[in-house]
């Protein structure tokens, strides 16, 4: 069956710190092939950065899941979902809400939605309690002249 999209990218990962580099430059790698600029792909690699943390930190918890991270490429546009099934957001708006956050005792500022939403072009969360979250990013790559 022929896909919808130009190509297409699939990795899973355990829920592991040292794997979130990992996620950020594996997608930046695949979204190279439209040639965007330093700046488009700083702020791809920052948004997966973000939502695979959240994965860790929260869908998580201090256990160990599967991270599972797709790439889509449709013309110029990056589609980037990025999914765990841990335990889920109760109130998915009031978590996307800026410094709103579950763990005020570790060093984070509540801003990962927050920051996804400003880097990428399109944000949508998705979320059942016990069941996991899927984040899905879109971000436009701009022709270069």
């Amino acid at each position: 069956m022929k896909s919808k999209y130009d190509n297409e990218m699939n990795l899973s990962i355990l829920s592991k710190s040292c794997n979130e580099s990992f996620a950020r430059i594996t997608v930046a790698a695949f979204v190279s092939q439209l040639d965007p600029t330093i700046e488009e792909i700083a702020d791809i690699k920052t948004a997966v950065s973000e939502a695979v943390t959240n994965c860790i930190i929260h869908g998580y918890e201090n256990s160990e899941g599967i991270i599972k991270i797709s790439s889509k490429i449709e013309g110029r546009k990056i589609v980037i979902e990025i999914s765990d099934t841990g335990k889920g957001i109760e109130n998915v708006d009031i978590a996307k809400e800026p410094l709103y956050t579950t763990k005020a005792d570790l060093e984070r500022s509540g801003m990962g939605f927050t920051i996804m939403e400003s880097f990428m072009d399109e944000l949508k969360v998705e979320s059942i309690l016990g069941l996991g979250t899927k984040v899905t990013m879109v971000k436009e790559i701009k022709e270069n002249s």
